[in-house]
């Protein structure tokens, strides 16, 4: 395959982790800072605030490796190595990246609730659920990709042995 066919999405993976990127450097050190100034108020919703942003940042780590393990997709589509063990590879790494995503934003369910409830803004479990729900379909759809990879190497293997 021509090097270069895959370019838009490899910058569309680049764009989906820029938001990110702002959120875990500008936006969350300032909800840091925030909860901090108030936690002689109240020390129990500071707390619940800086778990949350504790949760937040480390699910930025499988959020950015699975990025990556797309990039090399891509990478391995260009130059012909799509149907290889290391696609697979990179593959199974996006599932249990999204599968760990999930899992720990579903612990952190109740406490988006609980600041749900003292903020009265129930969007927040909405947000929350979306979360879970969309790592959970991305993992589900990484497996079966990778189950049908692993399938079409062997076939294409089969194949080769026979002609």
């Amino acid at each position: 395959m021509k090097k270069g066919t895959t370019f838009f999405l490899k910058l569309a993976v680049v764009f989906i982790g820029l938001p990110i990127v702002v959120l875990c450097l500008y936006l969350l050190p300032q909800l840091a800072i925030e909860a901090m100034s108030h936690l002689s108020d109240g020390p129990t919703l500071a707390s619940i605030i800086l778990g949350l942003l504790f949760i937040m940042y480390v699910t930025a780590i499988p959020y950015f490796n699975a990025l990556y393990q797309a990039f090399k997709i891509l990478t391995y589509i260009d130059t012909n190595e799509a149907f290889s063990p290391l696609s697979v590879t990179a593959l199974r790494k996006i599932k249990k990246d999204a599968f760990f995503i999930s899992g720990l934003y579903t612990l952190a369910l109740p406490l988006i609730f609980m600041v749900a409830q003292w903020d009265d803004a129930p969007g927040l479990v909405l947000i929350g659920l979306v979360i879970v729900g969309a790592s959970l379909v991305i993992g589900v759809f990484a497996a079966v990709l990778e189950r049908l990879l692993q399938e079409a190497i062997a076939f294409k293997k089969e194949n080769e042995l026979t002609i």
